[in-house]
């Protein structure tokens, strides 16, 4: 990918990353937020927990290599500051990248279905290959939804629009557009579309 890129290819990459397809106002789901050092995935949880929309939570992350936090107990400490239960939550604390948040959590995901819980990933909004791990990893998920939230990097939110001008954004944005593209075509990741709202 070169340095410049047009807009079409601009609304195109856009489009294919990003994963946003939130769950219905009337439908409660399970919530997995994947690792981060961010707050705003467990902003987003508190408030559907609050709603009575989010049962069932689930947090990931190991040790943060650039502060070393441990990304899914600062996520449970901060959902329990907003008033979350500690038995709503289930806390993965080990992995290190996007693939293991999903492989040491099956057990919690396998409670979730089990309970009859549709799933919701929450992740950055240009993330793709957050669902398609899921989907990977989660043969039986079913249909499922995902709430895509902007991350900030040097001060600035990386946006659905002003991704291109900010450079870790940019940088980040492109390669999950070339990486989810290669990885489904050579089957290591599966096969997605989203679908009347729904991931499939």
């Amino acid at each position: 990918m070169t340095d410049e890129i047009s807009p079409g290819q601009v609304a195109e990459i856009t489009a294919f990353v990003d994963i946003q397809a939130p769950p219905p106002a009337d439908r409660a789901t399970a919530l997995f937020l994947f690792g981060t050092n961010q707050a705003p995935p467990a902003e987003i949880a508190a408030e559907l927990y609050h709603a009575g929309r989010a049962p069932l939570i689930i947090v990931t992350g190991g040790v943060n290599r650039h502060n070393g936090i441990v990304e899914g107990r600062t996520s449970q400490r901060q959902l329990m500051d907003r008033g979350v239960p500690e038995d709503v939550i289930r806390c993965e604390d080990q992995s290190a990248n996007t693939w293991q948040n999903v492989e040491f959590s099956l057990a919690h995901l396998h409670e979730a279905l089990r309970a009859g819980l549709t799933i919701t990933a929450v992740s950055k909004w240009y993330h793709r290959r957050t669902v398609h791990i899921l989907k990977t990893l989660l043969r039986d998920i079913g249909a499922f939804y995902a709430i895509g939230w902007e991350p900030i990097y040097a001060g600035k939110p990386v946006t659905r629009a002003d991704w291109p001008s900010i450079p870790d954004g940019r940088r980040q944005v492109i390669r999950e557009w070339e990486e989810v593209s290669r990885r489904v075509e050579d089957g290591s990741l599966a096969t997605l579309e989203r679908v009347h709202g729904l991931w499939r």
